[in-house]
């Protein structure tokens, strides 16, 4: 297991802190996403949700779901019946519900509060299961993963959108300027959290991604695990089946 990032100090539990930073950068997280990926986040989020086009998934769950910007996505592109929708952050998912209110989506998709690592479902229980940007979150990754893999019926897929670590040189440190130095700054003077926007660099350095990611998800029992990296490797799709 990769070490163990936490946005604020060593001695609280990472769930706890990273509910915390959430529920203070809840009102600027969406304006931040679309200023500091310059708007490209809504292109990935269309890509990983198209993984899932040929399984015709009916009954959806969206782990770490934040203001839904996932969900929303997923009832877009597909022929979807139910979206569940879990975060621990209250603060993201008042937002999440109004934006599904605006839409008049609420009669199928549904934000709750929950526990990625203790989800509240019984087994079996879902076509599929989605995630963007959050496993990099959990306190214990291959918990989570398993926790998925459980809630999911068998054959169901699992789809993982998450930051990884540009290999090509030249980008690369470009990349590591953005993300170490001008990200923090911009987010430090917008959302007024000073840790946040730190964090993410450093989570994202810490976070095993590409062939090590998979092999978390081999460990927890997925299957077909792939990977596909996106804008030159800013981030990449991970999935896998139960």
């Amino acid at each position: 297991m990769s070490e163990q990032v936490k946005p604020y100090n060593e001695n609280d539990e990472k769930r706890t802190q990273v509910e915390t930073m959430f529920n203070k950068i809840a009102p600027f997280y969406d304006f931040l996403n679309r200023l500091l990926t310059l708007g490209i986040d809504r292109k990935w989020r269309k890509k990983a949700i198209l993984k899932l086009k040929a399984d015709d998934p009916k009954n959806i769950l969206d782990v770490a779901t934040g203001t839904g910007d996932l969900a929303i996505t997923a009832d877009k592109l597909l022929n979807v019946e139910n979206i569940t929708g879990v975060d621990i952050s209250d603060e993201m998912l008042i937002i999440g519900r109004e934006k599904l209110d605006k839409k008049n989506l609420s009669n199928h998709i549904t934000f709750i509060n929950g526990d990625s690592e203790n989800l509240p479902f019984e087994d079996e229980t879902f076509d599929a299961a989605i995630v963007a940007f959050g496993v990099r979150n959990f306190q214990n990754l291959e918990i989570g993963l398993a926790e998925m893999r459980r809630v999911m019926k068998t054959g169901g897929k699992m789809v993982i959108l998450e930051f990884t670590k540009p290999t090509f040189i030249p980008f690369k440190i470009g990349f590591n300027l953005y993300f170490k130095y001008i990200l923090p700054t911009i987010g430090r003077l917008t959302s007024k959290d000073p840790k946040a926007y730190k964090y993410l660099y450093e989570s994202v350095q810490a976070f095993p991604d590409y062939d090590k990611f998979v092999s978390h998800m081999n460990n927890v029992g997925l299957k077909n695990n792939e990977w596909e990296k996106l804008s030159m490797g800013i981030c990449a799709v991970y999935t896998g089946t139960k």
